[in-house]
């Protein structure tokens, strides 16, 4: 069920109305500390879907969101569990996304 309920809201962090993606981003930091490890089935999914468009948007509010959300990750997941993910986006990102990607993982 965990898959189910986070393929649909994944969708949420790419939509196109930045109101519904900032609040998703801001949803998805809220949960992190109440799930923390119980993400790791899905973690690789939700990643990309949080970081790929996010951490380059020209909007300030869902760039912070999106760095809230990867501060969240770092601060209550076991690091092993976003090495590869992060790795896999520092390499293939650009611009301020890939800087701060690369920043998480040092």
């Amino acid at each position: 069920i965990l898959f189910q309920i986070f393929d649909a809201f994944k969708a949420r962090l790419h939509d196109s109305n930045s109101k519904v993606n900032q609040v998703a981003l801001e949803t998805m930091h809220k949960m992190i500390p109440l799930l923390k490890d119980n993400l790791s089935p899905v973690i690789n999914m939700l990643i990309p879907a949080m970081v790929d468009n996010n951490l380059n948007s020209k909007n300030p509010g869902i760039y912070a969101a999106a760095t809230n959300v990867i501060q969240a990750l770092c601060q209550h997941l076991d690091n092993y569990l976003l090495l590869q993910p992060f790795c896999t986006k520092a390499q293939f990102l650009n611009g301020k996304a890939k800087q701060d990607m690369t920043e998480k993982l040092a």
